[in-house]
């Protein structure tokens, strides 16, 4: 096996959650030490990074490698022009618009004081409308085979077994909390108050796996 891979950014597929497209820089690359991943702005105006905060504790450094960005930082405009990095913490309201055609932003994450969890999000994401949409039988089933095809993602594990659980299908949410639980504390955790386990709470099976 080599030491090293190359990849060029047009050689990562760009995908979707019907926002804006991205391209997964760090599953492309296999990368499990930290997050990052490129979003581009093909004409002058688009939305490049969707407006959020990090409530989870991540903090985000974003790099302008092509055109010129807008940041909306908690509702203060700042320029940012090819070469230009902007930090920015876990409670600041974020967005960023493309100022030139072809504006590319490289996004780079992590939580200070804790170890990176690679969750998967990305390949989860295109999924994620269709539980949005309440149709958690369909998002089930794709996120199967998602998890078939990358079983090392444990969050993956646990997004199908809360759309099971919501589906009905309570003996297959519990096998995949279970798994979830298995390789994550945090998920085991967060399953805890997770509303889309109320249907499966009271089984005996999920509150020896979680705990009282």
């Amino acid at each position: 096996m080599s030491g090293y891979t190359v990849a060029r950014l047009d050689e990562i597929e760009e995908i979707t959650d019907g926002r804006e497209p991205w391209r997964p820089v760090r599953h492309h690359l296999g990368i499990t030490a930290f997050g990052i991943n490129t979003w581009t702005g093909r004409e002058v105006g688009d939305r490049i990074i969707n407006e959020h905060d990090e409530d989870d504790g991540d903090e985000e450094l974003y790099f302008v490698s092509q055109g010129r960005a807008r940041f909306e930082i908690d509702g203060e405009q700042v320029d940012a022009p090819e070469g230009t990095f902007v930090f920015v913490r876990p409670s600041a309201k974020r967005t960023a618009f493309a100022e030139e055609p072809g504006t590319t932003l490289v996004a780079i994450g992590g939580t200070a004081g804790r170890a990176y969890e690679a969750s998967g999000w990305e390949v989860w994401a295109p999924i994620h409308p269709l539980y949005t949409a309440k149709q958690y039988a369909e998002a089930a089933d794709r996120g199967k085979e998602v998890l078939a095809e990358h079983p090392g993602y444990a969050a993956i594990a646990y997004n199908v077994a809360c759309c099971e659980s919501l589906a009905g299908r309570t003996e297959d949410a519990i096998e995949h909390l279970r798994l979830a639980a298995e390789r994550s504390d945090h998920l085991r955790r967060l399953a805890a108050d997770d509303s889309d386990f109320d249907p499966i709470r009271e089984e005996q099976a999920f509150k020896d796996l979680i705990g009282p």
